[in-house]
């Protein structure tokens, strides 16, 4: 009977998506860049990946890390881009009720793998910049492992989690999202029954996944800083700040656009969201690549080892 309950509870069988605009004169040049952006973001990360993979001196933690990340991204994008990129040629612009309920669960899942593994990332460089002499032992492979398996087993249950309560609700009257994608805010907009269970947990457990990486982050950064300044010597505290710029970058941009969409009222869901949206599924994805290449000595050797195999 349960089961018959979270299967048969909604009436729609699809949604609109009216994207980021109405205006049939935008969808071209909307389908155009996004497809530029998505292609530059496989194809970034896809480098990243090789590289680090092919080069032996960048079997490292933070390279690891970097190289799932990576992986995350592509993924990440995949979910939302293409769905985007057919509805921009679409006069409908739908996606199915099962359809939209299975992006939702991978945007989530894989948005909070991102998350998760941009704190241990951070951890890596508190354990290497705070203690440099038990690094090797603190970050070993089991444990890097651990930290993986961790970002993204929690992940996927806590997107479980949301996806669930979601099929108990019931869309029985309005089915079109003021979205490019399927996302819970919008959704709990649409609902004919009560959202407030779902909006407790979002507000309980939702915030809890959301912040702890960012505290975590947060965490590992005051104490690098506190360790930086009392390095005496300036060469030092450069090599210090150079291994986390990019980092920190990357975290400012992600949380900074994730905070502005989820930590406001349901209610205030307005078309900023939207863009603020683009900014960390798609901008940020497209752009870590570059944010990590470009100050990493290493990565561009890694890069220019693997673009020389290919020439060759």
């Amino acid at each position: 009977m349960m089961m018959e309950k979270l299967i048969h509870t909604s009436n729609v069988t699809e949604f609109i998506l009216l994207g980021l605009s109405s205006r049939p004169e935008d969808q071209k040049p909307l389908f155009v860049l996004f497809l530029v952006m998505y292609l530059v973001t496989v194809v970034g990360n896809l480098l990243i990946i090789l590289a680090i993979r092919a080069d032996p001196q960048l079997q490292t933690p933070m390279y690891i890390f970097l190289s799932y990340l990576s992986f995350t991204d592509i993924c990440f994008t995949t979910t939302i881009v293409p769905k985007m990129l057919a509805n921009f040629w679409s006069e409908k612009k739908t996606i199915s009720y099962a359809g939209c309920l299975t992006q939702m669960y991978f945007l989530y899942a894989l948005g909070n793998t991102d998350s998760c593994i941009l704190a241990a990332m951070a951890y890596d460089r508190y354990v290497a910049i705070c203690d440099p002499f038990h690094y090797i032992t603190t970050m070993s492979h089991c444990r890097c492992a651990s930290l993986l398996i961790c970002s993204c087993s929690l992940s996927h249950l806590h997107s479980l989690l949301h996806i669930l309560l979601l099929k108990l609700l019931t869309f029985c009257d309005s089915n079109v999202i003021h979205h490019f994608l399927c996302d819970i805010n919008p959704l709990l907009k649409l609902s004919c029954t009560s959202t407030f269970f779902n909006e407790m947990v979002i507000k309980t457990e939702g915030l809890v996944v959301l912040v702890t990486p960012f505290l975590c982050i947060s965490f590992s950064y005051i104490r690098i800083l506190v360790a930086v300044i009392k390095m005496p010597s300036a060469a030092g505290k450069y090599k210090a700040f150079s291994t986390c710029g990019s980092h920190i970058t990357v975290v400012t941009l992600f949380y900074g656009s994730i905070f502005y969409v989820y930590l406001q009222p349901l209610s205030s869901y307005t078309v900023k969201d939207r863009v603020a949206t683009i900014v960390y599924t798609v901008l940020s994805s497209m752009l870590n690549p570059f944010i990590y290449s470009l100050r990493n000595k290493d990565l561009k050797q890694g890069l220019r080892k693997l673009m020389g195999r290919r020439k060759f």
